[in-house]
């Protein structure tokens, strides 16, 4: 496991999407020529859909061979489909529906007007996630995903993994519902810590002051179940994507500037 992060900072966090959207497509190339395909793991909020944004008005978007993408999700809120709070529809409106992706590839995880209550629901994607690793021909519960991506909360939380919350503790199960989550909505689907730390990239992401405090817990030594954020790494590589602001609580010589 890469558990030694690196940090990147850019000036503010238009900067920093479009740099993430860069680096995001010569990831997904790279993928689709070492193994045929690729998979990413998708996170919501204003970072990831920022990201997504940007990528839909990268020029370099055309590099990706749209038809060997597999797109997953780290987190939902459990809410109808459709519903312009769920991470599916932001990324549908940021970029999905842009380009020319196969329903079949776009893995949502299931909504609340579906079949599932919340717990069923969970099983639900954990069993696709399994199945898709199996052909895969991984023996894991998950896909190892080219690259998962996260934002990181103001609390530390990453995905719908919140500090102290009994979905932190889980290690056996690959997605589960969380209930009672400290923000709203308060029914999610999420994956575990160990069903993040299968990607072989994971990608932390942060902008804002609001977010400064957090990343700095975080990188601090503060155990996961204090601190989420700080137990999300990859197998190969875990990378800090963030902003002057976030980063302004951090010693300058934990992170570098360049946009490489």
């Amino acid at each position: 496991m890469s558990t030694t992060p690196e940090l990147v900072v850019h000036q503010d966090k238009a900067e920093m999407a479009g740099a993430a959207a860069a680096r995001l497509i010569t990831l997904i190339v790279e993928a689709q020529a070492e193994h045929g395909s690729a998979s990413i793991a998708l996170t919501g909020g204003r970072n990831g859909n920022g990201l997504l944004a940007a990528l839909a008005e990268e020029p370099g978007r055309d590099a990706i061979d749209w038809g060997r993408l597999e797109i997953w999700w780290s987190d939902e809120r459990y809410l109808p489909d459709g519903d312009p709070e769920r991470n599916a529809t932001q990324a549908r409106e940021a970029l999905l529906a842009r380009v020319p992706l196969d329903p079949g590839q776009v893995h949502e995880m299931p909504a609340s007007d579906g079949p599932y209550e919340p717990d069923a629901a969970a099983q639900v994607y954990a069993a696709e996630l399994a199945d898709a690793a199996s052909r895969a021909g991984s023996h894991g519960a998950v896909p190892a995903f080219d690259v998962l991506l996260l934002g990181v909360g103001p609390d530390t939380h990453v995905a719908s993994l919140f500090p102290e919350l009994p979905g932190v503790r889980e290690q056996d199960r690959s997605v589960i519902a969380v209930h009672g989550a400290p923000k709203p909505p308060p029914t999610r689907l999420s994956l575990t810590l160990p069903a993040i730390r299968a990607a072989r990239e994971v990608w932390l992401l942060a902008a804002g002051e609001d977010k400064a405090e957090a990343v700095r817990i975080a990188l601090s030594g503060t155990g996961e179940l204090q601190a989420p954020a700080a137990g999300a790494y990859g197998t190969r590589r875990t990378l800090w994507l963030l902003d002057t602001d976030a980063a302004s609580k951090l010693p300058p010589e934990m992170y570098r500037t360049d946009v490489a």
